[in-house]
């Protein structure tokens, strides 16, 4: 089961690395989009608990517990400093703190729950870090103190959703992405004082973002998270990072820098090195990492 879960954990990241592209295709800013992208996510996470759970799905919800709504509450606190972090400094410096996700989430794993990471799990962090390095190259600027700040915000808070949903991997978490989307909808609907105008097109693109390629992800991770560490659940994300600007290149002809291509394959190496290393290992032991 735990190279099963690696190899979700590799599907749900290169799907979700297209992100980028639909992004840049999407003519509505980008409160309107998250609004749209929560609320096709949480269609599509309530059709996966009923036909999971079907008549016991009320009872499953609420099981969730107090967990569930403080992780729900750290993965909309993630979205939101996000979309601040973009709009507020550049993509580059965003995109720097974010790739601090997988060692601020195996601190905590380690702290709370006892994962100490092992040297290869290590290794592999550093040199995806270093490849995402190479990609932002000169790109990384002081930039505006606000949107650092909500990058870090971004970080501690999924770190800290992938703690508790590791932590509490004997309880289906799905509902937790019930409550993250209700958050974000409400959140955005107020700052936007109800004007969610959008377009037919830009509505079926968000229903691919997130019904489609959101809920595939969040699933994935939910279910990988029952048999990988914490640590390792978040280094798979990389992908997402050294993936998107080739989609993006490949599709709307915005060509990447040579530095953004060779740091990008550093990640995508380092990533597939560590699963190739894993699927020809014997075995492991049920706490290795």
């Amino acid at each position: 089961m735990r190279k099963l879960a690696i190899l979700l954990m590799i599907a749900s990241s290169v799907v979700i690395s297209f992100s980028g592209l639909i992004v840049r295709i999407l003519e509505v800013g980008p409160l309107v989009m998250n609004f749209y992208r929560g609320m096709f996510l949480m269609c599509a996470v309530m059709v996966l608990l009923v036909v999971r759970y079907r008549g016991a799905t009320i009872v499953r919800v609420i099981s969730v517990g107090w967990s569930g709504i403080i992780a729900g509450i750290m993965l909309a606190a993630a979205a939101i400093t996000f979309l601040q972090s973009l709009t507020h400094t550049t993509v580059a410096n965003t995109l720097f703190v974010l790739a601090a996700i997988p060692f601020v989430t195996a601190g905590l794993a380690w702290i709370f729950l006892k994962e100490r990471p092992s040297s290869a799990t290590l290794i592999t962090m550093v040199v995806a870090f270093a490849g995402i390095v190479i990609m932002i190259g000169e790109g990384f600027t002081i930039g505006a103190a606000y949107g650092n700040v909500m990058a870090l915000l971004t970080t501690l808070s999924f770190s800290i959703y992938a703690v508790l949903v590791r932590r509490n991997r004997q309880v289906d978490m799905l509902p937790a992405i019930l409550i993250s989307t209700l958050i974000i909808m409400a959140v955005v609907a107020l700052m936007r004082q109800g004007e969610l105008e959008i377009s037919r097109q830009d509505l079926w693109l968000c229903l691919l973002w997130g019904g489609v390629m959101s809920g595939f992800t969040s699933a994935c991770f939910i279910v990988a998270s029952r048999h990988i560490v914490a640590a390792e659940l978040t280094i798979f994300m990389l992908l997402e990072f050294a993936l998107g600007p080739v989609w993006v290149w490949l599709f709307v002809n915005e060509s990447p820098s040579r530095w953004t291509l060779v740091g990008g394959a550093l990640v995508i190496c380092a990533v597939l090195g560590r699963s190739f290393a894993e699927f020809r290992s014997r075995g492991s032991s049920r706490h290795a990492v």
